[in-house]
């Protein structure tokens, strides 16, 4: 066999990948993967996934540059191990079990609250945002002279969940020791105390989107995802200076929606 009819790394002598190889990378071959290690525990790297939660509270660009690694590596952005989405549910329904007891709900209504914040709250409008933010960053981010390259919609995905943790922790965790005692008191210092976490939670949201979507070296003018500050900052002092109590709102609407 002659040395130039030999295809090495998937790639034709063009450089461009075969039909084979072609067809591993759609992403319906991706999103298959992605589904059948779902239901394959032992192939989840579960010590990463823990790694990388850690890292989105101490320093998330260092989970951003691993997501580079994996573009080099496996030519995809997106995750393809579901760890991190298993034990990112595993803390919601913690959390959330940990909410109906601090809000003194039944069993029945803890469950309802459960299945409300799982499939309403994280998965309905997470593919919601996720998709809003592949459409926005592809329509009007990417670069003129990159137009080859696009944003894989698992990628927002990724980059939603990423942002959502130290939210869900923040709220969902962190807020619990203080509700009864603290926040959900008519005092100055509850609502203070309440709506500055709103303020760090929605703020580390709005900073870890940023982060993922300027992580990609093919997108551009990525700092107005950072806009959303001003007017988040603006409605904290509002809030402070009005009285209003998000946490509050939060726990009765909590309620009205178990009744």
């Amino acid at each position: 066999m002659l040395p130039t009819t030999l295809v090495n790394s998937g790639s034709q002598g063009n450089g461009v990948l075969s039909r084979r190889d072609a067809a591993r990378h759609t992403a319906g071959a991706k999103r298959y993967k992605y589904l059948r290690r779902l239901f394959h525990f032992r192939q989840m790297d579960f010590e990463f996934a823990l790694w990388q939660m850690l890292y989105l509270f101490t320093s998330p660009q260092r989970v951003y540059r691993n997501f580079h690694y994996r573009k080099q590596t496996k030519d995809q952005w997106a995750r393809d191990d579901p760890a991190f989405l298993v034990l990112l549910s595993i803390w919601l329904c913690v959390s959330t079990v940990g909410f109906g007891f601090v809000l003194d709900m039944g069993f029945f209504e803890t469950v309802k609250l459960l299945l409300w914040v799982v499939f309403i709250d994280c998965v309905g409008v997470g593919l919601l945002i996720a998709t809003l933010m592949w459409f926005i960053s592809n329509k009007y981010l990417v670069k003129q002279q990159n137009r080859d390259y696009d944003v894989e919609w698992g990628y927002a995905f990724d980059v939603h969940l990423n942002a959502f943790y130290p939210l869900l922790v923040i709220l969902h965790f962190i807020q619990l020791f203080f509700i009864n005692y603290v926040i959900i008191s008519d005092s100055v210092i509850g609502y203070f105390v309440g709506n500055t976490l709103w303020l760090i939670a929605i703020g580390y949201y709005i900073y870890v989107t940023f982060l993922g979507y300027s992580a990609l070296p093919f997108l551009k003018n990525t700092a107005i995802l950072l806009y959303p500050f001003a007017l988040l900052i603006m409605l904290y002092l509002i809030s402070l200076a009005c009285g209003w109590n998000f946490t509050k709102m939060l726990c009765s609407f909590y309620k009205y929606r178990v009744k």
